[in-house]
């Protein structure tokens, strides 16, 4: 009978960590600013520029890169011009990647690629955190959306998420990976672009 009451207590316990939300202790934290005044509807085709690496992962501004645009078409937000393009323009403009943009250059970049809108984008932070012998994937990211004729920005957002799991380390399972957690984020960002085109 005392066996009984254990396994029923051990139960009990899992359920309560589940029920209150222990899965994912560090969850993504995002912010979000849109233009008060302005309907970015008439934004239709926008290009995404590379991103700003200020992390010391290499692949992650390629990574959310390709994230941002798969998740943009995907959710059918905006057209997006193929990064080649955008790229190769860039590089006949003499434009290093994550240099500092003027007006005239964001107002020409609008022209050349025929797009309302440019989406810029940092990474702040990626890499692994480790919580005892447990480690764990964690990324920071800032995105923005540029209208082309003002260089006014209509909306930015910034978030941070992990890979980390309660749920995952007590149970001995491996945490989610880059890919997951920064798609995972870039969704969160998006989540706050209105869609009431």
């Amino acid at each position: 009978m005392k066996k009984f009451k254990i396994i029923n207590s051990l139960v009990a316990c899992i359920i309560m960590l589940l029920l209150t939300g222990c899965g994912v202790s560090l969850k993504e934290n995002v912010n979000s600013f849109l233009r008060p005044n302005v309907d970015i509807g008439y934004i239709k085709k926008v290009a995404v520029l590379p991103f700003t690496n200020h992390s010391n992962d290499k692949l992650a501004a390629i990574r959310a890169r390709d994230i941002v645009i798969t998740q943009i078409l995907s959710r059918n937000i905006f057209d997006v011009i193929d990064k080649s393009i955008v790229d190769s323009v860039l590089q006949e403009e003499a434009i290093e990647p994550g240099s500092p943009l003027d007006k005239a250059i964001i107002k020409r970049l609008g022209q050349r690629l025929n797009v309302q809108g440019l989406i810029l984008g940092s990474i702040d932070q990626a890499g692994y955190e480790r919580n005892g012998m447990f480690s764990y994937p964690v990324i920071s990211l800032t995105l923005r959306l540029v209208d082309t004729r003002s260089s006014l920005v209509l909306w930015q957002a910034s978030g941070y998420d992990s890979g980390y799991s309660l749920m995952k380390r007590l149970f001995g399972l491996a945490p989610a990976d880059p890919y997951e957690v920064t798609l995972r984020l870039v969704d969160s960002l998006l989540d706050t672009i209105p869609l009431g085109k």
